[in-house]
This record gives structure tokens, sequence and C-alpha cells, in this order.
């Protein structure tokens, strides 16, 4: 019986060592352990503090970075508008040159066909001027009793004339 029912002495001892132990643990000990546990939650607060921070300084990195993106998107397009732009206005332009440079030639050839139309129209005039006093030379100097004599000289001229 003495295993389940321990001696008044020995519950009393062991009553004492429990209540120094207890008291030296109350005053060195549990302040230590709760000084370092509070300590550890201090370091863990702190730590969630700057991984909540971290996180939105990420977040904001992340939209400033997409804003980023967007605008260089958007200039993107604004440049390949202006140069669309460009292009359509140097091509329209390009074209227009062409086409007053064409016309130009064209007025320049026209002149110059009228030019030449009129010079062979003038030497041609000259010519026949020349042929017909020639030929009124010609009839005066000689002496035609008839008709038929005149019609075999003007024949004769004609044919004189074709051959040149």
């Amino acid at each position: 019986m003495d295993l389940l029912i321990p001696s008044t002495g020995l519950l009393f001892w062991m009553t004492i060592t429990f209540l120094v132990v207890f008291f030296l643990l109350w005053k060195f000990g549990f302040p230590v352990i709760t000084g370092m546990v509070k300590e550890r939650q201090a370091f863990i607060d702190e730590s969630l503090k700057k991984a909540h921070e971290a996180n939105e300084r990420l977040a904001n990195i992340q939209k400033e970075g997409e804003s980023i993106l967007q605008e260089a998107r958007e200039k993107q397009a604004q440049i390949l508008k202006e140069a669309a732009e460009t292009r359509d206005a140097i091509v329209e332009q390009a074209q227009a040159k062409a086409r007053n440079e064409g016309a130009r030639l064209l007025d320049e050839a026209k002149a110059a066909i009228e030019q030449e139309k009129k010079a062979a129209i003038a030497d041609i005039r000259q010519q026949v001027a020349t042929l017909s006093v020639e030929i009124a030379e010609k009839v005066l100097k000689q002496n035609l009793k008839d008709d038929k004599s005149q019609m075999d000289l003007i024949d004769r001229m004609l044919n004189d004339v074709s051959a040149n």
C-alpha cells in the first residue's frame, strides 16, 4: 500500500520542493520564457507586416508595370498610325507630283507637235508659193499659143516636182 499512498513526510517535502521550483520558475524562468515568446511574436508580427508591405509594393509595381506596358502599347499604336498617315501622305504627294509631271510633259509634247505642225504647214505653203511662182514664170516666159500647150507644160512641171 505504500506505493499507492505516499507518506506524509514525503508528501510534505515534495510540496515544498514543488513550491520552491515553482517560485524560482515564476521569478526567473517564466518572465524569460514569456519575454522570448513576446519577442518571437513581435518578430513574427513585424515579419508579417513587412511581408504585407512587400506584397503591397509588389502589387503597386505590377500595376505600374501594366500601366507602363499599356502606355507603351498606346504610344506604339500612335506611332504606327502616324507612320501610316505619313506613308499615305508621301504616296499621295508622289502621285500628285507624277500626275503634274505627266500633265506638264503632255502639254510640252502637244506644244511641240503644234509647233512642228505649224512649221510643216508654213513650209508647205512656202513650197506651194514657190512652185506656183515658178510655174507662172515658166508659163509667162513661153509663148503659149493654145490651151493644149499650156496643159502639157503644167503636166510636165507637176511630173518634175513629183520626181523631186
